[in-house]
């Protein structure tokens, strides 16, 4: 049963928890207050894969002593022994009277096994608190672990009338610098980042998180941080002087009858088509440990990606500019009739200096 100051202190939780946004990943997005009557005692936020975990953190950082205190957190304290210990476990230890948690963790290690822990030493809990606000931190991990496969956003930009380049392929710069700075924060905070051989042929991108709008330190964490590229080249037509290829992890994705071997290369199932069967690709990815696949591509793979049904997200940076004739957002099969339609809905827009940032997920 949640009190007066439960969801005060577990909204403070999520602000804490959002500083780590650049930097967890693999690990999910958590941060926790430490209450007492009316009074936070400590806070912390989990910063980066085998740092100490929020919990453990708040509990450092509290003026004085926590026994009898009230925990608020963002998903459910872990109950194994990972890279760092179990954090249930040391809530026993510690003390804490009550744990109010956003939500259960969705990770097959856990998933309940942290509330039962604390339950079984006589620590209330009050369970889902906010399951939609942990939801909406953590997507990926919600759904690796639910489903099998990252979740998927796709990024693109365009015009007023739809287009992303001209017909000879330039497109450079169709939004403003504004638009261009948000994307690297979608970047940065992306386990991994995918495009298409044709985007490398034709505007030959860097596809690198450069700047980010936080504090030096987590900046450099966010920017340093393993965020592997993959270039779909089922054809392996991707010349060595691509920029992209200056990334230590960037690696081209070919047919499985092409890799001799090439250390930036590897092999993935092909469809029917002849392209990089998506699906087992995001199934291979999720197994590696991405959470967050962001896709930066051309409209052949975004609409590959869309027809599939595997894109959970839709992000659009739309320029008030008219190109007229050029090249089209989106390369989608023909439709028989209108209720064929891919259907949207729009979960956020705004305006990103003179753009605006439509933000879509499939209509349910």
């Amino acid at each position: 049963m949640l009190m007066m100051n439960d969801q005060s202190f577990l909204a403070r939780a999520f602000t804490l928890a959002r500083r780590g946004i650049y930097t967890t990943d693999p690990n999910p997005r958590v941060g926790c207050v430490i209450a007492r009557d009316g009074e936070i005692l400590g806070e912390g936020f989990h910063q980066s894969a085998g740092d100490d975990h929020a919990e453990v953190i708040a509990i450092e950082n509290a003026s004085g002593d926590v026994r009898g205190a009230t925990l608020y957190v963002t998903l459910e304290p872990c109950s194994y022994f990972g890279r760092t210990p179990a954090c249930a476990k040391t809530l026993v230890e510690k003390g804490i009277k009550r744990v109010v948690s956003a939500d259960y963790d969705p990770h097959p290690l856990n998933a309940g096994q942290g509330y039962a822990v604390l339950e079984a030493a006589g620590i209330e809990v009050v369970r889902q608190a906010d399951p939609e606000s942990a939801l909406q931190l953590n997507p990926g991990h919600y759904k690796t672990h639910q489903q099998g496969y990252p979740f998927v956003r796709l990024k693109m930009a365009c015009t007023l009338d739809g287009r992303t380049a001209l017909t000879d392929g330039s497109s450079q710069w169709i939004t403003s610098p504004s638009a261009r700075l948000d994307v690297q924060r979608l970047r940065a905070r992306s386990s991994c980042i995918v495009t298409g051989v044709e985007t490398i042929l034709k505007d030959d991108p860097a596809l690198t998180v450069r700047e980010l709008d936080t504090d030096a330190a987590r900046s450099a964490l966010a920017i340093d941080r393993k965020r592997p590229i993959y270039i779909l080249d089922s054809q392996l037509r991707t010349p060595l002087s691509a920029k992209v290829l200056a990334h230590p992890d960037a690696k081209i994705v070919c047919g499985p009858d092409l890799n001799q071997g090439h250390a930036r290369v590897i092999s993935a199932n092909l469809g029917q088509d002849g392209r990089i069967c998506l699906k087992s690709f995001l199934k291979e990815l999720s197994a590696e440990g991405a959470l967050e696949v962001l896709f930066e591509c051309g409209p052949t793979l975004g609409g590959a990606l869309i027809e599939s049904g595997l894109c959970d997200e839709m992000i659009i940076y739309m320029a008030p500019k008219l190109m007229g004739s050029g090249r089209p957002l989106l390369q989608l099969p023909e439709i028989a009739n209108m209720d064929a339609l891919h259907a949207f809905e729009f979960d956020d827009i705004r305006s990103i200096g003179p753009d605006l940032r439509l933000v879509m997920k499939p209509a349910s």
